[in-house]
């Protein structure tokens, strides 16, 4: 079995991007014990994350009807990324899970590896956060997605600064 780092509880937890819109890296960060973990994401993922994190908690709520809603509200400057972002590994995928005793939502992340490689040799971060914590970071990680590129209405592929090709407008620039 590969590495497994264990991050319980978290103190924080965000995910982010550096770059301009079409050029951005994205990251999922958390902290504890007074160490910064950080992951290495693709958008699709954070934007996949948030969603199945906004659904996983309804799910919550729904099987535990005893529950406290969580309250999903941030500041910006705490949902920041912050440095050093230096990556343990680029995530392969993310799995979640729920910890009833200590009401805490369990993210997995799993590093992602050569098609030739044994699955059982991934390294892992398993970051244990409260139910506000991830409704936090899926609702700041959706916004950030959402911060990208505007999309063609046209062909739905994103529209560069310096252009955008539209195959459904018979190349014609706009």
């Amino acid at each position: 079995m590969g590495r497994v780092i264990e991050l319980n509880p978290v103190t924080r937890i965000t995910t982010g991007a550096v770059g301009q819109p079409g050029k951005r890296v994205f990251y999922l960060q958390a902290e504890s014990g007074g160490r910064s973990t950080t992951v290495l994401c693709e958008k699709q993922q954070v934007q996949a994350l948030g969603i199945g994190v906004e659904q996983f908690l309804q799910e919550l709520q729904q099987r535990f009807p005893g529950l406290l809603s969580p309250g999903g509200s941030f500041l910006q400057a705490d949902m920041e990324l912050r440095e050093p972002l230096e990556p343990l590994f680029r995530v392969g995928q993310f799995g979640l899970g729920y910890d009833e005793d200590t009401d805490r939502v369990i993210l997995v992340a799993q590093e992602a590896q050569e098609e030739e490689a044994n699955p059982d040799d991934a390294a892992s971060v398993r970051f244990w956060a409260t139910r506000s914590q991830m409704l936090a970071m899926a609702q700041y990680g959706l916004q950030i997605v959402g911060q990208g590129r505007p999309i063609c209405g046209n062909c739905l592929q994103p529209i560069d600064p310096e252009g955008h090709f539209c195959p459904r407008r018979n190349g014609h620039r706009y």
